[in-house]
């Protein structure tokens, strides 16, 4: 880490009771969910973290605490500088307060994660699916989502997977 990571992850830590993971010289905060928009606005306001670069999430099931991380990486311009922060969420029916009033191009990466993840944003503008459609039943990037009704075909199994194509039918 550098002074000005090692700076500002000391006055989180004492803030926030927030756990540090450093991997490959890159550092993330790990915090409890409640945090997360108070921790956004002091390193926006604070430590010049201007700009929203990712939010995503990773999916641990079949773990169920945490079964969620979502994961924020923030940039600052002024420091040339990225921290990251991972916050845990436990269970099928996930919540996290939403962070728009701060960087408003969360409102985008939200939707993404609520269409994809199920993960519902307290306090979001807008909070309605993206990229599948209005009535879609399920959250397709969840690890327990059914994968479909055709195996993909492999060099492996190809006769297997040929023999049960509708041109092998005729």
């Amino acid at each position: 880490m550098n002074e000005l990571i090692d700076s500002i992850s000391a006055a989180l830590i004492q803030q926030f009771n927030a756990e540090i993971i450093e991997f490959q010289g890159e550092v993330s905060l790990v915090l409890q969910p409640d945090h997360i928009v108070s921790v956004c606005q002091v390193l926006k306001d604070d430590f010049h973290f201007e700009l929203l670069a990712e939010e995503t999430a990773v999916d641990y099931w079949p773990e169920q605490a945490p079964r969620f991380h979502i994961i924020y990486r923030l940039r600052s311009l002024k420091h040339n500088e990225i921290i990251g922060i991972r916050v845990p969420l436990d269970g099928n029916a996930p919540s996290i307060p939403s962070i728009t009033a701060i960087y408003a191009n969360a409102n985008w990466f939200e939707r993404e994660l609520w269409d994809m993840f199920g993960i519902g944003f307290k306090g979001h503008p807008d909070l309605r699916r993206v990229i599948m459609p209005y009535d879609w039943e399920g959250h397709p990037l969840r690890k327990d989502y059914p994968l479909g009704y055709e195996e993909v075909q492999f060099t492996f199994n190809f006769d297997q997977i040929d023999v049960r194509k509708p041109y092998a039918q005729e």
